[in-house]
């Protein structure tokens, strides 16, 4: 499935995994929000969680359909997404709001289940939910 990814943090035009992963592969890139999600610090890195009436605020990127497979091999790998679901992430399909009030579904990678624990123990939100904001 061709669906765009939704980014909020190192993968965020600008950021220093947009200019290894994803520039020049993308044809759109809008601002978005991913609802009831919210978004913690990493060690350099963010991660997001479920979270009722929270917010994260990112972009919505959509890769050139003869790249996606491999953008998306390359993005599983990054955020160490494996099949098991028990990598650092896991990906999943969730609606997202354009700035333009429409809503599509996007590829979203949630903290993993060992990261989603340790930050329900010792949580670490970014209370703006924008990581170019923290």
């Amino acid at each position: 499935m061709h669906l765009p990814f939704f980014v909020y943090g190192t993968l965020r035009p600008g950021g220093r995994n947009h200019t290894r992963h994803l520039a020049g592969r993308c044809t759109l890139v809008r601002r978005a929000v991913l609802e009831d999600a919210a978004l913690h610090d990493g060690p350099g890195y963010p991660y997001v969680v479920p979270a009722p009436g929270a917010r994260v605020v990112g972009e919505l990127v959509t890769v050139h359909p003869a790249l996606h497979a491999r953008v998306l091999a390359d993005l599983d790998l990054l955020e160490d997404c494996t099949p098991d679901g028990e990598g650092e992430y896991v990906r999943v399909r969730r609606p997202v709001r354009t700035a333009d009030g429409a809503e599509t579904d996007a590829w979203v990678y949630f903290a993993g289940p060992r990261i989603a624990a340790v930050l329900s123990a010792v949580p670490a939100p970014i209370p703006s939910g924008d990581w170019t904001a923290r």
